[in-house]
């Protein structure tokens, strides 16, 4: 198992364009958005400036989108090339092959995590205690498991050419719903009560919660980690069916 999982590690950051470019887009735009939003005071509800706002936002944005892309397109590719066939030769069992992947999938969110804070401080003048920015850091990173799982499920469920679209689909709609892009206060009424309820806003407020020197609820544990095991459980059988099928 470990071998296998250093192998799909390897394999995932050789491919140096993909490594670059899912590392690239959340530090860039968190240039972009920090800039725009320099002078708009703290947020009501977390107190923090806008910089160390959008640090964790797009460091949850960027973690989110790595997890998920190393997963969904590659799995469904992988599919299609016969390369998953090939491990079903091996003795790895099914659940270890989904388990793997995903969490080789973390090694290249915690990389996202960590550029998009290294950016707020050396060029934003972020300030966070390192204590607290430790503790965020570490728990994201933890926290990224069900995009991974989820990014697995879809790999499963579709073919390559229909993986993209429906992994940058989950992307920008659970992005959008989270309050990543903008604060979930100013969604539709309909879209904030549903957010409370998504990953990818208890994953947000995982950070948020941390930077400001708070520790997270329950709630936010309970629906991460009810997130992780439900989309885990799909995530197993769902491979099993399309390796028997194939």
């Amino acid at each position: 198992m470990l071998a296998y999982l250093r192998l799909e590690i390897v394999r995932m950051f050789r491919d140096r364009r993909f490594t670059f470019f899912t590392l690239a887009v959340p530090v860039g735009f968190y240039l972009l958005w920090a800039n725009v939003f320099k002078s708009d005071g703290h947020d009501a509800k977390t107190g923090l400036d806008a910089q160390t706002y959008l640090m964790v936002s797009m460091a949850s944005f960027g973690a989110i989108g790595a997890a998920l892309s190393s997963t969904g397109q590659r799995f469904a590719a992988e599919r299609a090339s016969g390369w998953l066939r090939q491990l079903q030769t091996t003795p790895l069992r099914p659940w270890a092959i989904v388990a793997g992947r995903t969490v080789a999938s973390m090694f290249l969110a915690l990389p996202a995590i960590l550029l998009v804070s290294l950016v707020a401080v050396a060029f934003e003048g972020v300030r966070v205690d390192p204590v607290h920015w430790l503790l965020m850091v570490v728990l994201m990173w933890v926290a990224s498991l069900p995009f991974a799982a989820l990014g697995i499920l879809i790999g499963s469920l579709v073919g390559p050419d229909a993986a993209q679209p429906v992994t940058l689909g989950c992307y920008f709609t659970l992005s959008i719903l989270g309050g990543l892009w903008m604060p979930v206060s100013q969604l539709p009424s309909a879209l904030r009560s549903v957010a409370a309820w998504t990953p990818s806003n208890r994953f947000g407020s995982l950070g948020w919660t941390l930077v400001s020197g708070h520790a997270p609820s329950a709630t936010t544990a309970l629906v991460l980690a009810g997130w992780t095991a439900g989309l885990a459980a799909l995530a197993v059988p769902a491979y099993r069916r399309t390796m028997r099928a194939s």
